[in-house]
This record gives C-alpha cells, structure tokens and sequence, in this order.
C-alpha cells in the first residue's frame, strides 16, 4: 500500500486521466484510471490517527468542505474556515449521530455488503481533493460503492441538497458510480424505526465538474495566502 500525503498543487499522477484517448468523455475518463489504480492506493490516512488524519484533512479540501460550496459565494466561508479553523465544535446532534453510526454501518454492511471505513483517500487526478466516505465495497461487476450514514430529527421527502454535493465529491474521489445513502430519523434522540431509510445515489459528473471548479478556487486562495 502506498500512502501519499496531499498537497496544495494539484499533482498529476502519470496515467489515462493525464492523457485520455482522443475523443473519450471526460465523463468516463474516471472508470479507465480507477481500473489502472485502485482506490486503495490511494488512502491518506486513517482516523484513528487522530493528528495525521486532520493534518491531511487540512491541507487539502473534504467532502465536508464541498457540501457547502453552494456557489461562488460559498467559497470565501470556506477558505477562512480552513485558515482559522471552524467555530462550530459539535452539538448533542452530531454526538447522537456518532454514537448511532457504527450501528447504521453494521446494518448496511449485513444488508448491502458495503463495509465500514474510516480511511481519507485523495482523487486519482488531485491529491488535495480529499473523501472519507462511512462505508466502502465493491460490487458483483468489480466497481466501487460507496455509503454514506447520517442521522436525522426530519422526516426527509428528499435528500438534502448539500448531502448531494458530499456524496458526489466522495464518488469523484473513490472512482465510485453509485452510493448508498442511509439515514435514521430519531424523535428526541430515539429512533423511530426498526431500520434506517436508503436510497441509491447515482453518479453525476456534470455536479462534479462544478464543484471541482468551486473546491479549487478554494485551493487556490488558500495557495495565495501561503505564498
């Protein structure tokens, strides 16, 4: 295994993504290279370490830092976040959703196959561009699948957009084309269902796009800074 720290310069790794073949979609550039070079050769750090894994995260940009890149306005919160550090420390919603993520994450592993994870990965083209994805497997045709875990006090109709942006910045990392996105909803910290809710995500490569666009606007005032 190959553990390469990210930086802030957008290295190219040698490869199909640097040179795809004359004519190929962009769109589909991700599949040839992710088949050259596994995800697992990509991982960063895992967060049990508690000090390599937020160095990492700091110096390149999340799939946390992307749900928020909504626009261009977005971008300036961001960057001032990751020179200075959030304010926001948790809340008795973020310790709820802690203490029921392992239990989600069995129930998707017994039930979709896709297993727990706690490693950050860096994209094959990017090696800031950074995703720590709750669970990750392969499926019966040899490509990977993602899931993401939240816990909720709404009753959700539809996934809320941010997620979205998260789930499709982890897929752009990952080489993934599907995620399953699971969520509980719980009453006053209780849940109230046997079961989690799920609901298949799929890949959105015009989404990525603009938010690669957005995420590296970030990096590139974040560079300006350091200069």
């Amino acid at each position: 295994m190959t553990i390469v720290q990210p930086t802030l310069w957008g290295d190219l790794d040698p490869g199909l993504e640097a040179h795809p073949a004359p004519g190929a979609r962009a769109a589909v550039v991700h599949d040839s290279f992710t088949a050259l070079r596994g995800h697992t050769e990509r991982i960063v750090a895992h967060a049990s370490d508690r000090v390599a894994w937020l160095r990492a995260r700091a110096a390149g940009i999340t799939a946390t830092d992307v749900a928020r890149l909504a626009s261009l306005r977005a971008v300036d919160a961001v960057v001032m976040d990751k020179r200075y550090g959030s304010r926001f420390s948790g809340n008795s919603f973020t310790e709820h959703g802690k203490e029921r993520e392992p239990v989600i994450a069995a129930w998707v592993a017994a039930t979709h196959g896709i297993q727990p994870s706690a490693h950050l990965f860096h994209a094959a083209s990017n090696r800031a561009h950074l995703a720590t994805p709750d669970g990750v497997g392969v499926d019966g045709s040899s490509r990977v699948v993602l899931a993401e875990i939240k816990t909720t006090g709404k009753a959700w109709k539809s996934i809320p957009r941010h997620y979205l942006r998260q789930v499709w910045w982890q897929q752009y990392v990952l080489g993934a084309d599907r995620t399953l996105f699971v969520w509980e909803r719980h009453d006053a910290f209780v849940p109230v269902a046997d079961e989690p809710e799920c609901r298949w995500v799929d890949r959105d490569d015009d989404q990525i796009r603009g938010l690669i666009q957005l995420a590296d606007l970030v990096l590139d005032r974040l560079r300006d800074f350091r200069s």
